[in-house]
Parts: C-alpha cells; sequence; structure tokens
C-alpha cells in the first residue's frame, strides 16, 4: 500500500542517518561521495537512504557528467511545515495562556507578601574592598 506524500516524508525523517545527510545538505548540495564520508556504511548502504529521501520528496539528485550532486528539495519541507503550522499554533495558544496564569499567580503572591522595607543595608566586605580601591587600608 502506498503512503501520502506526508507519511512518506516523515517515515524518511524517522531515520537518524537521514536526518544527519539532511542537515549536511542544508549546507549546500554536495556528492555521495561526501555525504558517505561521516558515516561508518558502505556506499550502497548510504544509496539507499538517499533513495528514501529522494522518494519522499526531500532531496533532489542531478547530473552533471561524473558528478551527481544532491540537494534539498523544499517543496515536501512546506508540506510537513503547513501540518505542522496548526500544532504550532495550539503551543503558542496554550503558552500564552500558562503565560497569563502565571502572571496572576505572581500578582497574587505579591499582594500577599508583607511590604519590604526601603532601608538600604550595607556590605562590610563592600565597604572594605572600596576603601582598598582608594588606598585606605588599615595595617
Amino acid at each position: 500500500m502506498p503512503l501520502d506524500p506526508l507519511s512518506s516524508t516523515f517515515a524518511a525523517l524517522a531515520d537518524p542517518t537521514r536526518r544527519a545527510i539532511l542537515a549536511r545538505l542544508a549546507l549546500g548540495e554536495t556528492s555521495v561521495m561526501e555525504l558517505a564520508k561521516p558515516f561508518d556504511m558502505s556506499l550502497p548502504a548510504i544509496s539507499k537512504h538517499l533513495k528514501v529521501l529522494e522518494h519522499a520528496g526531500l532531496i533532489s539528485r542531478g547530473r552533471e557528467a561524473q558528478w551527481r550532486p544532491c540537494r534539498i528539495a523544499p517543496d515536501s519541507f512546506k508540506q510537513v511545515d503547513g501540518w505542522l503550522g496548526n500544532f504550532r499554533r495550539f503551543w503558542d495558544e496554550s503558552f500564552n495562556r500558562l503565560d497569563g496564569l502565571l502572571e496572576e499567580m505572581k500578582a497574587e503572591e505579591a499582594a500577599k507578601a508583607p511590604p519590604r522595607s526601603n532601608r538600604k543595608v550595607s556590605n562590610p566586605k563592600v565597604r572594605v574592598t572600596k576603601e582598598k580601591q582608594r588606598g585606605r587600608t588599615r595595617g
């Protein structure tokens, strides 16, 4: 049973090796050989990962003579971002409500707290340090 495009994209993103490949491609297009360098796996294994990413529409591969550059294909990322946008709105609204509740709680705590004294308390260590800076040391 073929997967819908969004499911294919998420299935491709589920693998940490493929996410690492995408992170490298976010820096710019490169060859399969360059993509394979940081991984302890064969070129055929890297090629299989690239095929999954290509099938999901996350990358595209070109052909320039002997060089087959890979690059990010942004369309699938736009679909994922659109789908996640609904949840982003949900979380933004939830965090805004939480911020409001926290502000109310802070206001209630401030109203219950006894008034603070405005009297300045001097720290004797600070005074000694300032005297040393001015050259007024004893002894």
